[in-house]
């Protein structure tokens, strides 16, 4: 799970943050920067064709099994799209943004197929150490997509730079080529109507069943709100915000991405050991309060521009914060899912936690031309408020739910 965390970590940021510094040192204008840059919104839509990881097979790669199948066709597919986006530069815009999003669209179907197979291979009470250890390696992969990559683009081009990323992607193939296969059942639809039913339909329609039409509406409209501060400022918007705060390449990527992937692992393990004293839904409450407040932290960076200080004392707070709040996130989404229908239903709930965020984010170039950077970063918190009140709402349902687990355990 850590190799397969850095597989699934390091695309992310060569389609996002690490793609707008070269964006920007092309000469391309803000708002197209924050456009191109959310390529990443691929991710958010991954719901679309997860059923197949479920229910179909690719010639060729099926000898692998499902889960090991569809993740070797992935991580061949980011190497691909990595080495076409360092052969074609931003020069050649066109072909270069469609190489960007082929690269994004196998980066998540990577991510459907992970977390299927981490689902798969243990049960619901694993799942928490699985998360850890898968959260270690995915920030690693973010620690040399982001940090490694600025520092090298400060001495060698950037298409060398992308041409190293695509290579360190023989990891992860090689970790998949090793890896054993989910021991799952599988029935196979006799006909293509019961493979549309079973593949698509019955997915959705069994997430309804079990939670009833309104505590599931309201789910999903929380699963919607609650990571709108985080999502916000993953994408395309940071790299030129810190660049105009008048930060070197060589101090942001040492500052943000090694000092704050370091801080964010520690975040990530106060996370788990939440979750394993007190159970997912508490410590996500307290978590998405304190992640959505960090967002103010840049506040005081625009009042101190070139501070190292000031940075590092935002990065902390975000970091950590942004840290504690994945552990929980998994765990109850993955505790939301059906093993019948593992990736189709994680992509569909993990998806929607993104979605807003992202679009929020292809939006964030003019809407901070047009409010400032100051501006935008206060309207990303301003979604905590909807989701705490939906919290509120659902805490008597999960909290039971949470309480009867505890006591089956206990007495089991």
């Amino acid at each position: 799970m850590f190799l397969l965390g850095f597989s699934s970590g390091l695309p992310f940021l060569l389609v996002a943050g690490t793609l707008a510094y070269w964006l920007k040192e092309s000469g391309i204008e803000l708002t197209d920067i924050t456009m191109i840059a959310s390529a990443g919104m691929t991710y958010a839509f991954k719901f679309v064709w997860a059923p197949l990881l479920d229910h179909w097979r690719i010639p060729g790669f099926a000898r692998l099994g499902q889960r090991r199948g569809w993740l070797l066709f992935a991580q061949l597919g980011v190497a691909v799209g990595l080495l076409a986006m360092a052969l074609l530069t931003p020069v050649r815009l066109t072909s270069f943004v469609v190489a960007t999003l082929a690269v994004a669209f196998f980066g998540a179907t990577q991510d459907i197929a992970v977390d299927a197979y981490r689902i798969e291979i243990a049960p619901i009470e694993a799942q928490g150490a699985l998360v850890a250890t898968y959260s270690l390696g995915y920030r690693i992969g973010l620690l040399l997509a982001g940090a490694v990559a600025l520092i090298l683009a400060d001495h060698v081009a950037w298409r060398v730079v992308y041409t190293v990323m695509a290579a360190a992607m023989a990891v992860p193939v090689a970790t998949t080529l090793m890896a054993r296969e989910p021991e799952v059942l599988r029935v196979r639809p006799a006909h293509w109507r019961d493979a549309m039913r079973e593949g698509v339909i019955d997915p959705f329609a069994d997430f309804f069943r079990r939670y009833g039409w309104l505590l599931a509406g309201v789910t999903l409209l929380f699963l919607l709100l609650f990571k709108m501060p985080e999502q916000a400022t993953i994408g395309g918007i940071m790299s030129p915000f810190y660049r105009d705060m008048d930060f070197s390449k060589t101090e942001i990527g040492t500052i943000t991405k090694i000092y704050g992937i370091w801080i964010g692992i520690v975040g990530v393990f106060i996370g788990g050991a939440a979750v394993a004293r007190w159970g997912a839904w508490r410590p996500l409450g307290a978590t998405i309060v304190l992640c959505g407040c960090s967002n103010l932290l840049y506040l005081l960076l625009i009042a101190h521009p070139g501070n190292l200080v000031v940075l590092t004392l935002v990065i902390s707070g975000e970091n950590l914060t942004l840290g504690m709040l994945g552990p929980p996130t998994v765990a109850f989404l993955s505790s939301l899912v059906n093993r019948q229908h593992t990736a189709t239903q994680y992509a569909l709930l993990s998806s929607l936690i993104n979605l807003p965020g992202k679009l929020l984010g292809f939006f964030a170039g003019g809407i901070a031309t047009a409010a400032g950077y100051g501006g935008y970063f206060v309207i990303t918190v301003l979604a905590v408020l909807p989701a705490m009140l939906l919290f509120a709402c659902l805490w008597p349902h999960f909290r039971g739910v949470e309480r009867e687990c505890a006591a089956v355990v206990e007495s089991g």
